[in-house]
């Protein structure tokens, strides 16, 4: 089996492992006396969603909203799409009927919240600024290299739905919320910004994130606190991460006969700085001769100074394979378990130790298309982009690092 196959079968492997109908019926709490109304949001929203459908014999209404271009074969759920990762007019109604929804739950009723990377822009009502000036914002952000943790925080508290307000908005209903986690460190309320639980951060945490980076700061509003929370009817659990991903994503590079070595579950950080990390400890395996596959998930970020495209994934392979420097013997897949790195077609990159050359014979200068943040032509151009299409679930980003020491067996 050639390096490339390897490497997508074991990638595979790990994002199969977090698919929603294989975490999320084990997860689905009792039906209620009242109406089941089902409020789901994000990458994973529609296969989430249709879950459920399956799933749940009792009546149920209620709303998906999922990034332009979902299809789905919903029958009792409505879908309704908006852009992803920077929100459109199309976020604004999504999130405002989420909560008239939500608002018009009673005593007797669940509202079953399923709720996945993508819903903090997937359903946006800007508070005290207008659309456009929030949109703004997070351009600024996503390109400022902050980590998402940083990101989340100042969208709660620039938003009506976010940071526990579509929570408050389903009192007194019982109120669960079934997650996919795609943040380092799965905190509640950094997914999808916490549309329903509790905030532990202030808009003071939000001003200090946004005067580091320079960007102007908006008015801010104060999310709800674990005190105002505390009398909620709620219950909430993550039901798949990262850790689910590489692990099961080791177990398969373990059966093609690969000893797995995990590098981390929530790798962070500038894609540069991981990927020098991770040359280091690849080139290390090497020098020992060991038939390894090095693993690790979570989520870089990316500074960007240049004009160029590409996302974290493939930014952190195009340093990876400078890094190593053609050393042989080494194949590497970075890929985004949701299928897109940032907002491209593609899920990431594979490199090999012929990733240097052949960009070189193409004309390319690889040292020059990082430094204009533009790997993503460097990868389109060698036929080298993970191309998945949408996977149905979003746990962060995969990083696999085969290394056989004298080639292929």
């Amino acid at each position: 089996m050639r390096e490339r196959q390897i490497l997508e079968r074991i990638f595979r492997a790990g994002v199969a492992a977090c698919q929603p109908e294989r975490v999320l019926p084990p997860a689905l709490p009792e039906p209620p006396s009242g109406r089941t109304i089902v409020l789901a949001i994000g990458k994973a929203a529609a296969p989430m969603a249709e879950v459920v459908e399956t799933h749940w014999q009792a009546p149920l209404c209620g709303l998906a909203v999922a990034p332009h271009g979902t299809a789905s074969a919903l029958q009792r759920i409505e879908l309704v799409t908006a852009a992803h990762p920077v929100p459109d007019e199309a976020s604004v109604e999504a999130a405002e009927r989420l909560l008239a929804l939500a608002r018009a739950a009673g005593a007797d009723d669940l509202v079953l919240v399923l709720l996945s990377g993508g819903a903090s822009s997937l359903a946006c009502l800007p508070n005290g600024v207008s659309l456009e000036e929030k949109r703004e914002v997070t351009r600024r952000l996503l390109r400022s290299g902050a980590s998402i943790e940083a990101i989340n925080c100042v969208r709660r508290h620039l938003s009506g739905i976010k940071g526990g307000r579509l929570g408050e908005a389903a009192q007194p209903a019982r109120l669960v919320t079934l997650a996919i986690s795609d943040v380092p460190g799965d905190a509640p309320h950094d997914i999808g910004s916490g549309p329903t639980i509790a905030d532990p951060t202030t808009c003071d945490d939000a001003r200090r994130i946004l005067s580091a980076h320079d960007i102007p700061l908006p008015p801010l509003s104060e999310s709800i606190k674990p005190a105002a929370a505390a009398t909620w009817d709620a219950q909430y659990r993550v039901i798949a991460t990262a850790r689910e991903a590489v692990d099961a994503a080791a177990q398969e590079a373990a059966r093609l006969g690969f000893r797995p070595l995990i590098l981390g579950y929530r790798c962070g950080g500038e894609a540069r700085a991981l990927a020098r990390e991770h040359a280091g400890q690849t080139l290390a395996a090497l020098s020992r001769g060991e038939r390894v596959a090095l693993l690790s998930g979570g989520e870089t970020n990316v500074t960007v100074g240049g004009a160029g495209s590409g996302g974290r994934n493939r930014e952190f392979a195009l340093a990876l394979a400078l890094a190593l420097e053609g050393a042989q013997g080494i194949s590497v897949l970075a890929g985004d378990s949701d299928g897109i790195d940032g907002s491209a077609d593609a899920a990431g990159a594979f490199i090999d130790a012929g990733t240097l050359t052949r960009a070189s014979a193409g004309g390319l200068d690889p040292a020059a298309l990082l430094a204009d943040n533009d790997s993503g032509r460097l990868f389109a151009t060698l036929d080298d982009a993970l191309v998945t299409g949408p996977t149905g679930t979003n746990v962060s980003d995969l990083r696999i690092i085969l290394v056989e020491p004298g080639g292929r067996r």
